[in-house]
C-alpha cells in the first residue's frame, strides 16, 4: 500500500508532516518536527515525499545522507497543470496556486535565482514572498489531484507530473555528484588551444587570429564583433546577412578560414576558459543546476555554466576517477523512434522496431536504398521542411508512412489555427501570440486515429507567449509540429531516468548518474559495475519505451561507450 505524507521545512530547521490519503486529505492531524532530515529517515516506510518544491528540500536532505525513492514536486505538477489548462507562464509557486483557489489576488513568482558558480545547489534557500501556511500547501495539493483527473488522459497527466517530479529528484542527485573534472587536463587544453594567456586581453592564438582577419581585408577589423565583420565583407563588394559558419563557408574570401577558426576558438575562451574552470570547477568536479522541463518542449536546461554545450575538445577534461570508468550513452535517432510509437504508424513501427540504423532499415523500404535521403525526409517532417528537395521526399514518406507525416502535419495545422497541441503524456505547447480563444488540440488515441489537432477545448489566455512567439500562422506550424515530437521524447527520457536511477539503487551499486542531455547518459561507476550499468541502461531505455507508450513494437536502443574521459566516448 502506498504511504504519502506531505512534508514542508521551517526556517528553524524543522518540518511540518502529515499523512495524506489518495485524495490528498490528512488522515491525521500534522506533526511538527525539529530537524527535517530525521524526520524523513525516521519514516522510511513513506514511498512518496509530497512538498512544495525538490528544490527547496531534497538538496538538504542528500546533504544529510537522506535519499528519498518518490516526491511529488507541486510547482512542477503546477506549471504542467498550468499549460494544459491553456494557461502556462501565469506564476507556478505554490502561493501563486493557494491564491487562484481563494480568487484572490495572484502573487507574482520570485525572480529567478543566479546559480552559484561551482557550489552544489543552493536553490532550497528560502524565497522571500513565497512562504505558505502548511494548511494551505495541502489545499493546494488536494486540488491538484483533482485537476489531474479532470483532464483528458488523467493517467498519463499524472505519469507526465510523476516523471517530471522524478527529473527534479534526480537533477539535485546530479548536483551533488558532480561531472567528474580534471582542471590540469582543462588548461593543458587551454593552453594547446589558445595560447598564453596575455592581462586584460585576449590569449596569444586569438590575438594572431585577428591580426590574419585584419590583414585578409587590409585594414583593422575586429572579429569578434559580428556588425564589423559584415562592414569589412561589404567594403569588399561581398554582401552577407550574418557571420554564421554555413554563410562564411559559402564564401570565396581569404578572411574567411582564420575567421572560422577565431569564431571556434573564442567560443571556447569565453565559455569554457580559463574563468570558467575557475569559477565552475571544485575538488575535481562540475556541478551545474539542471532545470528539468526547463523548455517549453519538456528538455533540460541548466542555470549557469555551459553544461549542455561542452565543446568535444573540452570533454577530454571529463576523467573518471582512478579504477573507475563513464558509461556513456546516447540514443540512437530517439525521435524519429519516438514518431513512430505516437503516431501508431504500423510500417514505422515496424522499421523502429530494431536495435540497427533505423535510416538504413527507412531507405530500404522507401528510398531504393538512398539513407541520405531518407533521413532528409524523416527530419523534414518532424521538423517541417516541406520545400525543394525536402517536399519530394516528404511526398514518398506519405505514401509509405501516411500515419506518421499525417500526425505531425495535423500538429502543424493545430499550430496555424493557433490551437495547443500536446505531447503523448500531456505537456502542452505555449498559446499563439494574441490569440484571445485558442482552441485545444486533443491527446492522441491509442489506436493512431485521433491526431494531435483534432478536439475542442476551453479557451486559453492567449495574452502570454513563453519562450516561443510568433505571429506567423506558419511559423507557429512548424513548432507544433516539432514540439508532439520532441516533447514526447522529453517524455520517455523522463521515464528514463527515473528507471534507470531505480534499478541503480536497487542493484545496491556506487555507480552515481552525473550527466544527462536530452538524448544522452552519462553514469560513473567503479569499474567491475560498468558491464551491469550497461544492461541497466539498455532495459531502462526499454522499460521507459513501454511505460511512456504502451505496448508497441518500437525499441529505444542505445550507443554505450566505457571510457575513461568523456571525450572517448564519440
Amino acid at each position: 500500500m502506498t504511504e504519502r505524507w506531505a512534508v514542508a521545512a521551517m526556517e528553524s530547521g524543522g518540518a511540518r508532516l502529515v499523512p495524506l490519503d489518495a485524495a490528498g486529505l490528512p488522515t491525521a492531524p500534522a506533526v511538527t518536527e525539529p530537524e527535517l532530515a530525521e524526520a524523513v529517515r525516521s519514516r522510511p516506510g513513506v514511498t512518496r515525499w509530497v512538498w512544495r518544491s525538490t528544490a527547496e528540500i531534497y538538496p538538504r536532505l542528500l546533504a544529510a545522507g537522506v535519499p528519498v525513492a518518490r516526491c511529488y514536486d507541486i510547482e512542477a505538477a503546477e506549471s504542467l497543470l498550468l499549460g494544459h489548462e491553456g494557461r502556462l507562464g501565469e506564476p507556478r509557486s505554490a502561493a501563486a496556486a493557494h491564491a487562484r483557489l481563494l480568487r484572490a489576488p495572484v502573487p507574482p513568482d520570485p525572480a529567478p535565482r543566479q546559480a552559484v558558480p561551482g557550489s552544489q545547489s543552493s536553490l532550497f534557500e528560502p524565497r522571500s514572498g513565497t512562504e505558505l501556511p502548511f494548511d494551505a500547501l495541502l489545499q493546494v495539493y488536494a486540488d491538484q489531484l483533482a485537476r489531474h483527473d479532470a483532464t483528458a488522459r488523467p493517467d498519463r497527466m499524472r505519469l507526465l507530473t510523476a516523471s517530471e517530479s522524478a527529473g527534479m529528484l534526480v537533477a539535485a542527485e546530479m548536483n551533488r555528484a558532480g561531472l567528474p573534472w580534471r582542471a590540469d587536463v582543462h588548461r593543458d587544453v587551454l593552453q594547446e588551444l589558445l595560447g598564453e594567456r596575455y592581462a586584460g586581453g585576449e590569449p596569444r592564438r586569438l590575438a594572431e587570429l585577428a591580426d590574419e582577419v585584419s590583414a585578409a581585408f587590409g585594414h583593422r577589423v575586429r572579429p569578434d564583433l559580428p556588425a564589423d565583420v559584415v562592414r569589412a565583407f561589404g567594403r569588399a563588394g561581398i554582401k552577407v546577412k550574418s557571420t554564421r559558419r554555413w554563410e562564411l563557408e559559402e564564401l570565396d574570401h581569404p578572411a574567411v578560414r582564420p575567421l572560422i577558426q577565431y569564431k571556434k576558438l573564442y567560443r571556447i575562451w569565453t565559455a569554457h576558459g580559463w574563468s570558467w574552470l575557475q569559477d565552475w570547477v571544485r575538488d575535481g568536479r562540475f556541478r551545474p543546476e539542471y532545470q528539468p522541463g526547463g523548455t517549453v518542449s519538456g528538455r533540460w536546461t541548466t542555470n549557469g555554466g555551459g553544461a549542455l554545450q561542452i565543446p568535444k575538445v573540452i570533454r577530454r577534461a571529463v576523467v573518471a576517477d582512478e579504477g573507475w570508468r563513464l558509461v556513456v550513452a546516447d540514443a540512437d535517432q530517439m525521435e524519429p523512434r519516438v514518431l513512430a510509437a505516437i503516431s501508431r504508424d504500423r510500417g514505422l513501427m515496424e522499421v523502429a522496431g530494431h536495435d540497427g540504423d533505423l535510416y538504413t532499415a527507412l531507405s530500404d523500404r522507401a528510398f531504393h536504398g538512398d539513407r541520405d535521403h531518407a533521413k532528409i525526409a524523416l527530419l523534414g517532417a518532424v521538423y517541417g521542411q516541406t520545400s525543394g528537395d525536402g517536399l519530394k521526399n516528404l511526398a514518398a514518406l506519405r505514401r509509405r508512412f501516411p500515419h506518421a507525416v499525417a500526425y505531425v502535419d495535423e500538429a502543424a495545422k493545430a499550430g496555424e489555427e493557433g490551437r495547443l497541441v500536446r505531447t503523448w503524456l500531456g505537456r502542452t505547447s505555449p498559446p499563439a501570440a494574441g490569440s484571445g480563444d485558442d482552441g485545444e488540440a486533443g491527446i492522441p488515441q491509442e489506436g493512431g486515429d485521433d491526431l494531435p489537432g483534432e478536439g475542442s477545448g476551453p479557451p486559453a489566455d492567449g495574452g502570454f507567449t513563453p519562450g516561443y512567439a510568433s505571429s506567423d500562422a506558419r511559423a507557429r506550424g512548424r513548432f507544433t509540429r516539432n514540439f508532439v515530437v520532441q516533447g514526447s521524447a522529453a517524455d520517455w527520457a523522463l521515464l528514463l531516468l527515473a528507471a534507470l536511477r531505480h534499478s541503480l539503487t536497487a542493484a545496491g551499486l556506487r555507480a552515481e548518474l552525473v550527466f544527462f542531455q536530452h538524448d544522452e547518459v552519462i553514469v560513473h561507476c567503479p569499474r567491475e559495475e560498468a558491464e551491469t550499468v550497461v544492461e541497466a541502461i539498455r532495459a531502462a531505455g526499454e522499460l521507459a519505451g513501454r511505460t511512456t507508450f504502451g505496448e508497441t513494437p518500437v525499441r529505444f536502443p542505445f550507443t554505450t561507450a566505457v571510457v575513461q574521459r568523456y571525450s572517448d566516448a564519440k
